[in-house]
């Protein structure tokens, strides 16, 4: 997103000098939060991101995704020195060998990861302090559909549950607000819920 820089402010007066530092809650820059709000709404443009990963088969159920560059903020984002690496794999049961998390884990994984982010920066945007954020996520599926034994299966998931317990210096009532506009915030949440077009292409 636009750069807006982390600096300490100086403010001279008659020779008096006072130093202003960030506003932080949660662990997140307030001032640079409502800068980058500003920023968008200021050129639309800049709101559009590509985010990319690219996956390899290492044998059997195992295989690793690779995630780095990406598109945002009007530019080409190579600012990560190094990559983020995510093996996958299946249990035995499921005829792998333990390599990683399956990928309907992955999901639950992606889906609590941007909740818990999206409550982080509502309640810093809202003046909520939070002390604790965790969250319990179970995911109902019945594996005969993903392995075509029974066509009125659906594959994927046909229930998720999420249960968060989040502690605050902050009213409950508040604190149920904070984690539901989290919850229409949520890119991971609004996909799953809301479905996406996916186009699958095979090179020739």
């Amino acid at each position: 997103m636009p750069s807006i820089e982390t600096l300490t402010i100086t403010e001279r007066d008659n020779d008096m000098t006072t130093e202003t530092t960030p506003r932080v809650r949660n662990g997140i820059n307030i001032d640079k939060l409502y800068g980058t709000l500003d920023a968008i709404k200021a050129q639309p443009s800049l709101g559009a991101f590509q985010f990319r990963a690219t996956n390899r088969w290492l044998g059997g159920a195992h295989n690793r995704s690779t995630i780095r560059h990406f598109y945002g903020a009007g530019q080409e984002d190579k600012s990560r020195e190094q990559p983020f690496v995510a093996d996958a794999g299946e249990p035995a049961v499921l005829l792998g060998t333990d390599t990683g998390p399956n990928p309907a884990e992955l999901l639950l994984h992606a889906l609590a990861a941007c909740l818990t982010t999206s409550i982080v920066y509502v309640a810093a945007a809202r003046g909520v302090d939070l002390l604790s954020v965790e969250s319990t996520l179970e995911g109902d599926l019945d594996v005969r559909g993903g392995l075509g034994l029974d066509d009125s299966i659906r594959n994927g998931f046909q229930r998720i549950r999420v249960s968060f317990d989040v502690k605050a210096n902050a009213p409950d009532e508040k604190v149920r607000e904070v984690v539901e506009r989290a919850k229409a915030r949520s890119v991971v949440f609004d996909s799953i819920t809301r479905g996406v077009p996916v186009t699958v292409q095979v090179a020739a």
